[in-house]
């Protein structure tokens, strides 16, 4: 086959798949439209933490009706530091869960099935946050670092890599400002949508090292399914995306119907914390920055889930010849983006 003929089947081949996934779409809010009183589909969708602005966009989807239109009955299930999300996900107990592509793909080590169907951060939050004469995170080695235990399995072997950072450096995180506020020389983990405000509350203004800008490249808060659905409710799972990336965008436009739900689930949320999480998730782009801008929210490639996959296997997280393209599939990100 000549280049030209080959690349003009190419053309026609993604022209077809494309046709073939809208179609799968339409006939989905068809059907749905059809059914009329029929009952909608039910999807149980957990989080990774208690309510906050940074679940925004699938609260949205829910308070207007966004699900509602595309045949979906969605429960929001809050997350926290004692709930096990991959756990409930394999035991049926949630259909989708919040996830990060690194725990992903060391899932596939142990043979589980779960896929990545979409990525609503582009940009991971996690940064580690100095006192303001710290102004580089070349000037943190050495110091005490508060990180959570599963760092050492995340973030700590590229902050190790390309950083010089050492496990002596370690400090156990206790989820409080606290240490840091009294002490100048503690750095700590923390998402630059949420910790930065308590500081600043304290009294410091602290100095944020996003990782995601110095080149750490994993997606975060992603959605995560077992295989089994990818399978037996694909027509489900893209409409959950396209809905929820729908939310997103209407959750910046006007945030006011999400804000009241999550602060239902959440009393002890303020309007403060999550005014201030909204302007940290636009000022980095977190979910409308990168490939989202011109691909769509929620937008994964092949070059990032390698990139991500290359660091892992770099830093002995994994094996070296892992399939980790078996961590996610593309089939159920929006054929017509979702643009900021």
């Amino acid at each position: 086959m000549t280049k030209a003929r080959g690349n003009q089947f190419e053309g026609r081949w993604k022209w077809g798949r494309r046709l073939a996934a809208s179609l799968t779409l339409g006939a989905g809010l068809l059907s749905a439209a059809l059914a009329g009183a029929a009952e909608p589909d039910k999807v149980v969708f957990g989080t990774n933490w208690f309510a906050q602005a940074e679940h925004g966009g699938f609260y949205q989807a829910k308070a207007t009706g966004i699900y509602e239109k595309y045949g979906l009955d969605v429960d929001i299930e809050m997350g926290g530091p004692q709930v096990n999300n991959v756990q409930l996900l394999l035991a049926g107990k949630q259909n989708i869960t919040m996830g990060y592509p690194i725990r992903n793909i060391k899932s596939l080590v142990q043979d589980l099935p779960v896929v990545t169907i979409a990525a609503p951060f582009q940009s991971d939050p996690q940064a580690l946050l100095a006192h303001p004469h710290v102004k580089s995170l070349e000037q943190i080695k050495g110091k005490p670092v508060y990180v959570f235990s599963g760092a050492k399995q995340t973030f700590w072997p590229w902050l190790e890599a390309n950083y010089g950072y050492t496990d002596d450096m370690i400090r156990p995180y206790t989820f409080s400002v606290q240490p840091f506020l009294a002490d100048k020389s503690v750095v700590q983990q923390g998402y630059v949508t949420s910790e930065p405000f308590a500081m600043e509350k304290g009294g410091v203004t602290p100095s944020v090292f996003l990782f995601a800008e110095y080149g750490y490249p994993p997606y975060a808060q992603t959605l995560e399914t077992t295989r089994e659905w990818v399978e037996e409710k694909p027509e489900v799972l893209r409409r959950f995306v396209q809905a929820s990336m729908e939310g997103w965008k209407s959750y910046f436009q006007n945030p006011a119907p999400a804000n009241k739900l999550i602060k239902e689930d959440n009393p002890q949320m303020t309007d403060e914390q999550i005014a201030f999480g909204i302007e940290k998730m636009k000022e980095y782009g977190l979910v409308a920055g990168g490939d989202a801008k011109t691909k769509g929210l929620g937008v994964m490639t092949d070059a990032r889930w390698k990139a991500t996959f290359d660091f892992m296997a770099k830093a002995g997280m994994v094996p070296e010849d892992l399939d980790y393209k078996k961590a996610y599939t593309l089939e159920f990100l929006p054929e017509e983006p979702v643009l900021p």
